[in-house]
């Protein structure tokens, strides 16, 4: 398990990911990138154009990993039936 920071911007505006989450499997930082994404459009729920936001996932050393856009929210499918 390795730990990641998801950060968001738009080029201009950032959202720190100070803490960062433990990922199991690297194959699942695209669907967590999607949740912070969901959770900081939900946080910030006054704008309206996210479409210059990224979401850019960093290891503990700083490197960077993955940059995903804003996109939809993802829906938990833990409760899909």
């Amino acid at each position: 398990m390795a730990r990641y920071r998801f950060h968001c911007t738009n080029g201009l505006e950032c959202v720190f990911d100070a803490r960062g989450a433990d990922i199991r499997a690297a194959g699942r930082l695209s669907v967590r990138a999607r949740r912070v994404a969901a959770d900081v459009m939900q946080t910030l729920s006054d704008r309206t154009d996210w479409s210059e936001w990224r979401v850019s996932v960093h290891d503990l050393s700083g490197r960077r990993v993955l940059v995903q856009p804003f996109g939809q929210p993802v829906e938990d499918r833990s409760l899909a039936a």
